[in-house]
């Protein structure tokens, strides 16, 4: 299993930015993938999840409402399009996926939202 994710970058505060991640190693259609973040001194903390096949998807309250989530199946990509962002965003992010009971993770990408 082998997640990559891409996109991050630094945004000024109220922008957008839409993060990827492309996996292999797997039956990605199969799968429910989601997003963590980790910010500087704080612990890893879950942004969202999208199921396999996208029809439903989660998110953290932290989110709701400015970020959202999609997948591209025939790719083997998900998506994370992060709108209205805020300094407190500033994390490095990561996907992860569940495969027979063991959590694979990306190497993630960094966000930075500063002015």
């Amino acid at each position: 299993v082998q997640l990559v994710e891409s996109g991050g970058g630094l945004v000024q505060p109220g922008g957008s930015l839409r993060l990827s991640c492309s996996a292999s190693g797997f039956t990605f259609s199969s799968y429910g993938m989601n997003w963590y973040r980790q910010a500087p001194g704080k612990a890893r903390e879950w942004v969202t999840r999208i199921t396999s096949t996208g029809g439903s998807m989660y998110w953290a309250d932290a989110v709701k409402g400015r970020f959202t989530n999609f997948r591209d199946n025939a790719k083997n990509t998900v998506y994370l399009q992060m709108n209205s962002l805020k300094p407190e965003d500033t994390a490095v992010y990561q996907c992860m996926v569940s495969v027979s009971g063991q959590n694979y993770w990306g190497q993630g990408t960094q966000v930075t939202v500063s002015s």
